[in-house]
């Protein structure tokens, strides 16, 4: 049947086709303006009376589309990961790495610096940038260094959320870790109750036709041992027992459980004190949740597979037969990245200026490489595009923290940084000088309050050092010299003056912490300057190279150490993982960062020492050697007056208080 023409309407001519185009995602940004109080009050008062915008706005200003997130109330979201196909063809905006000379026991202010120097880049130059920062440990807010939200006006907000649960990334990192210690210790309780035949009919049970199956994690062990099968009946009895025991040398066993708390009487412990465990106790202990290979893997990983590959790789002990027992091995590699699977992505959140900051894992800068994901920082890069900048914070001083960004995440990124900013203040350069010891909570003597040119000139040599090191990365240097109240004009200009002779492309007297980005906008201006400069960015070793040299390279010509002793059993330990094929992983030192040296007490710019290395261990999943240098702890201990003293409730409010 044929259809009648409805009247009225005409017939029109075929339209061209029309060229759909984009929408723009990008919202104009807009800077939260800052009122600025003298004397300047607490973090908490400063953050707790900012406007803060809503977090689909940050998103809107940076180009993140809405269903790239996912909302953790008003103010906070994760990033999908999904957003880097979409950003995959964009080039990288400009690299920058905060650090600093070695610090006081009060810290000389890396993170309120990169918060700064990000608002005064935003907020009072216009560029687009975002700022990419550690989540801290629950043990340091709650010791005595306090949170890593920066502080006065230049920081993260909402700062109660930074510096506690935030997103909860770290408490999958400790259930996921603790899932691990427990396989681990009943595979080896189990295995000593039942031979080979039974624990292969344990792990694959015969349903009620006799068939059995390998879940997925078991099929990743065949094919490590070189069984191409995945029927379970089709196995030898041989075969049936190589893929059922592990055979665990207890005595090379490395894995600890761990807590984001800073206990002590952890340290060391007996487990399987219970009726049913009679027979199987054994010593243990717990590291700090920061101080866990699975932190490590999130702030190194660069993808959903490849943190699921690594945490497959996890060495938690060697067999009888000398052979790496791997989470791989225990069949809970799976289970880890089901509890790491929210965690991987990256937490957005925002300046008091309102610029966009990723927060994203915290490995703990003594034993592990000390700096935000990697995850994090490629996004970041995509985001704010060409003329943008990405401002991120390497921990502790440049000798740890900075050596570790470059020679470790850099390696595995793929990513150049383009400028290194050097923090130096008056009190720790005093410091170094020879001034009197700076204790944590004790008011600083009348040396670092009143002028004293000669003790500051004498401290010196430490930037210097610094300075050298970062250039020998091919890296330009810009010096930030973190400007406090009681700093006169003479120190501030006697370091500004020495570190541009010392090498430094520039050198800039900051107030940020007192100014908010308006006190960086100098530092800001000396740091594009500096990323329009050709750089050359190489790293310090080969890692191909044997684990030895790679050592004594960052050693000699990083600390400036004469040499290197081991301790027999980091001899054999280098011979063992020479022999399981780990010898090519970068080397991360673990050791104080309150000295060049192994000894913390050893200020300025030592020579004529040699360090000991007391141990090595293996995080091959994260993808690092580490040798423990002198008396490292991998869990701190609370002082006698720690800061929890202070944090409560406002139960009229609801408000946190007393947080720093």
């Amino acid at each position: 049947m044929t259809k009648k023409p409805i009247r009225g309407k005409k017939s029109k001519p075929a339209r061209k086709p029309v060229k759909k185009t984009v929408k723009k995602i990008k919202a104009p940004f807009v800077p939260t303006k800052l009122k600025l109080v003298r004397p300047v009050p607490s973090n908490i008062e400063i953050a707790q009376a900012a406007k803060i915008k809503p977090i689909l706005q940050i998103a809107k200003e940076l180009g993140i589309r809405e269903n790239e997130l996912e909302l953790y109330g008003p103010y906070k979201a994760k990033i999908k990961l999904e957003i880097l196909d979409r950003l995959k063809n964009r080039p990288n905006g400009k690299y920058v790495c905060v650090t600093a000379i070695t610090p006081t026991p009060l810290g000389e202010g890396k993170s309120t610096t990169t918060v700064g120097l990000s608002q005064a880049l935003g907020a009072h130059l216009g560029r687009q940038v975002v700022t990419a920062i550690r989540q801290p440990s629950q043990g340091p807010t709650f010791g005595i260094k306090g949170g890593a939200a920066g502080g006065g006006y230049s920081q993260v907000i909402p700062m109660e959320d930074f510096n506690l649960h935030l997103t909860g990334d770290n408490h999958a990192i400790t259930a996921a870790n603790n899932l691990v210690a427990a396989a681990l210790d009943v595979r080896v309780m189990h295995e000593k109750q039942q031979d080979g035949e039974k624990m292969f009919n344990a792990l694959c049970p015969p349903d009620k036709k006799g068939n059995r199956k390998f879940s997925p994690t078991m099929l990743r062990r065949l094919k490590k041992l070189g069984i191409h099968k995945t029927n379970p009946n089709d196995l030898t009895a041989e075969e049936r027992i190589r893929f059922s025991r592990l055979d665990i040398d207890e005595s090379t066993i490395t894995w600890r459980r761990v807590v984001d708390t800073n206990d002590r009487f952890l340290r060391e412990i007996q487990v399987g004190l219970g009726k049913e465990e009679v027979g199987y106790e054994h010593r243990s202990g717990y590291d700090i949740t920061v101080a866990s290979e699975i932190m490590a893997i999130l702030a190194l990983t660069t993808s959903l597979k490849d943190m699921r590959e690594r945490f497959g790789r996890m060495v938690v002990a060697t067999s009888t037969r000398g052979e790496a027992v791997t989470v791989e091995d225990l069949g809970v590699a799976g289970a880890v990245t089901v509890l790491m699977k929210d965690a991987i992505k990256p937490n957005l959140m925002q300046t008091l200026e309102g610029n966009a900051a990723t927060v994203h894992a915290g490995p703990f800068a003594n034993i592990a490489h000390g700096n935000s994901s990697i995850i994090a920082d490629m996004i970041a890069l995509k985001l704010v595009g060409k003329d943008g900048f990405v401002v991120t914070e390497s921990g502790f001083g440049a000798d740890i923290g900075m050596e570790k960004f470059f020679n470790i995440k850099c390696r595995y990124s793929g990513l150049t940084p383009q400028v290194v900013v050097l923090i130096a203040t008056v009190r720790a350069l005093k410091m170094h000088g020879g001034g009197p010891k700076v204790v944590a909570g004790k008011p600083l003597a009348p040396e670092y309050t009143d002028e004293n040119l000669t003790l500051l000139k004498a401290g010196l040599p430490n930037l210097e050092r610094h300075i050298q090191n970062a250039r020998k990365f091919g890296v330009n240097v810009v010096v930030a010299v973190n400007s406090f109240a009681n700093d006169t004009q003479a120190e501030v200009e006697l370091i500004r003056d020495a570190a541009l002779k010392m090498g430094a492309m520039d050198a800039v007297v900051s107030t940020h912490w007192a100014d908010g980005g308006k006190g960086a906008k100098k530092l800001a201006e000396a740091v594009v300057k500096a990323a329009e400069m050709p750089s050359a960015f190489k790293f310090l070793y080969d890692a191909n190279r044997p684990i030895k040299e790679k050592i004594e390279t960052i050693a000699t010509q990083v600390y400036r150490a004469d040499g290197v002793d081991y301790t027999p059993e980091a001899e054999a330990q280098i011979e063992r993982y020479t022999r399981l094929g780990f010898d090519k992983l970068p080397i991360c030192m673990a050791k104080t960062h309150l000295s060049f040296t192994t000894d913390a007490s050893k200020k300025n710019a030592p020579t004529g020492f040699r360090i000991t290395v007391r141990e090595i261990r293996a995080s091959v999943g994260a993808g690092f050697l580490y040798p423990i240098l002198g008396d490292m702890r991998t869990m701190p201990g609370l002082p006698t007056r720690p800061a929890f003293f202070d944090v409560d409730l406002d139960l009229k409010t609801g408000k946190v208080v007393g947080l720093f």
